[in-house]
């Protein structure tokens, strides 16, 4: 019996039936993503791009900032443009873990017990202000954040998919909050700031109000099956044997004391490699290049680093800018 290996033709062909995107269909749907968000979150492009990369490399995003910059605003224009099911949970110290998960409810019809899915239950979930709640409730989201499944009594119950999280936090500084542990931490792969606004973007905001009024206008760039071949597509960027001697050489950096609190994790190792894949996507790249290691590190690791010397917050920034700077690309 013989076989015969089809020709690039033949694959083409056999891809269009099914309705794989090409690479330029995808670049072109990326680029359609950016465009329809840049015009609800005005002038953060590089923000809006880091947010991409990290859904695109089926991550979960902390966003950290002040209150009125834009965080929520973001998080909706994210779900809307990506054509995902959406529920924001908004977290206040009295909040239980059975309104973020849902709760048993004895139902007298069946003369039984009826689950009840809480705001969890959704493709994107909106953490709006983790960190005002107590550790009890911020724990409530470990379980669905890295099994993609929640527990309640002894069931485990699958949820849907893709599943994200974005998590807005208040900076730690301002009052009611509560500092998210360093264990949930690293199940976000990226942490981003928003910032304010440059001039030109703040002036049109004032003569032309809101941006929110934009997001009923937004409409999804993407169906499921897409955002699926999306992700599949950045698990395919090639990675090359020097490239991965650069991100250890990055994450042995962190592991030799120092200024350094603790080391990078694997879980961080990976984060690093999987946005910056997801960022040569992004770039229309087939493999990744130090410059996308170098694009990513910061919202990838800042979050997991600590200061020797910083016992109340996590002084990320500086070590990150430090690894980049200390490091080089070539042994």
């Amino acid at each position: 019996m013989t076989s015969t290996i089809p020709n690039t033709a033949e694959i083409s062909q056999a891809d269009a039936r099914v309705g794989v995107l090409s690479r330029e269909q995808i670049q072109a749907k990326v680029q359609a993503i950016e465009t329809a968000l840049d015009g609800v979150l005005l002038g953060k492009r590089q923000q809006i791009k880091l947010s991409m990369a990290c859904l695109f490399a089926d991550g979960h995003l902390l966003i950290e900032d002040l209150p009125g910059m834009g965080k929520t605003l973001l998080s909706h224009a994210l779900a809307r443009a990506l054509g995902l099911t959406y529920n924001r949970i908004q977290f206040t110290s009295d909040v239980l873990p059975s309104d973020v998960i849902g709760a048993a409810i004895f139902d007298k019809k069946t003369d039984s017990f009826r689950f009840i899915e809480g705001p969890i239950f959704a493709q994107l979930v909106l953490a709006d202000e983790i960190n005002r709640a107590t550790p009890k409730s911020q724990s409530a989201l470990l379980e669905a954040m890295e099994e993609r499944q929640v527990t309640t009594d002894g069931e485990s119950k699958k949820l849907p998919e893709p599943f994200f999280v974005i998590a807005t936090q208040n900076p730690s500084t301002q009052a009611g909050t509560f500092p998210l542990p360093e264990s949930q931490l690293d199940r976000f792969l990226m942490r981003i700031e928003l910032g304010y606004p440059d001039p030109a973007a703040e002036r049109e905001l004032l003569l032309h109000g809101d941006r929110r009024q934009h997001l009923e206008a937004l409409s999804a760039q993407l169906n499921l099956r897409e955002l699926q071949q999306i992700q599949s597509a950045v698990d395919s960027i090639r990675i090359s044997d020097p490239l991965v001697d650069y991100v250890q050489r990055l994450v042995a950096f962190t592991r030799q004391g120092g200024e350094f609190a603790f080391g990078l994790s694997p879980r961080g190792a990976l984060a690093l490699l999987q946005g910056a894949k997801a960022w040569a996507l992004l770039h229309n790249r087939t493999h990744v290049v130090p410059e996308d290691v170098q694009a990513v590190l910061p919202a990838c690791v800042e979050h997991r680093l600590r200061e020797s010397a910083d016992f109340t917050g996590h002084g990320g920034g500086a070590l990150a800018q430090k690894l980049l700077g200390s490091v080089d690309v070539v042994a």
